[in-house]
């Protein structure tokens, strides 16, 4: 690993209006997405589940680490903004929020037909974050020290969730994707659908290193 990719950076000015843009849309999404669901779960006695369910969504997991990694930059100097500042957790963040874009868009938009706030909410969390914030990653982290072993460990992230995914299901019966839904496609079927997103989520880190350093701001 690169020590120089895993310095902290000092946000300027025009990266604190951007993320100072992206956090307000990034929490309204979340809150908003949230507020969507308990509503009818306080009604039927399930807000406990439907809670821990709002967190099993790796669009939502991916989503809040956006919105985090956007206030980091906007708080004063201290652990949680050195964290979150480091080239090597922002281009992560920055591929897995692309891969909810690419993987919604090919595998899940077309199976429903949100209205009202639901559509808000859908497009706010599966457009409109990932483009503020891929854009951000283009803008203004470095590209200086991006080398191919970090798409590996930034792999760990969807494969973790993976496993949590079917851990819990096997546990509350529930899937958070249907292409995950082992009670219906069967594992092989389930294994084969997350190794196609895995390689997907794969070839587009391979493709930002590769964009990164040639084309990319340093």
């Amino acid at each position: 690993m690169s020590p120089v990719y895993e310095s902290s950076i000092a946000p300027s000015r025009a990266m604190k209006v951007h993320a100072a843009i992206g956090a307000a849309v990034g929490w309204f999404a979340l809150v908003l997405q949230y507020v969507l669901m308990i509503r009818p779960a306080i009604a039927e006695g399930t807000a406990l589940g439907t809670t821990v369910r709002f967190f099993s969504y790796f669009t939502i997991l991916t989503n809040l680490l956006v919105a985090m990694a956007y206030t980091a930059m906007l708080l004063p100097r201290g652990e949680t903004r050195r964290v979150y500042t480091r080239p090597s957790i922002l281009t992560g963040i920055a591929l897995s929020i692309a891969l909810v874009a690419i993987a919604y868009s090919i595998l899940l938009r077309s199976t429903w037909n949100p209205q009202g706030w639901d559509l808000v909410a859908d497009h706010l969390l599966h457009d409109v974050a990932p483009l503020l914030f891929v854009a951000f990653w283009v803008l203004w982290v470095p590209k200086h020290g991006l080398t191919a072993s970090y798409v590996w460990r930034w792999a760990l992230y969807p494969i973790a969730f993976f496993t949590y995914a079917i851990v819990q299901a096997r546990v509350t019966g529930w899937y958070p994707y249907p292409f995950l839904d082992a009670g219906e496609l069967g594992y092989s079927a389930v294994v084969r659908n997350a190794l196609v997103i895995l390689a997907l989520f794969l070839a587009a880190g391979f493709a930002m290193v590769a964009g990164g350093r040639r084309f990319g701001r340093d």
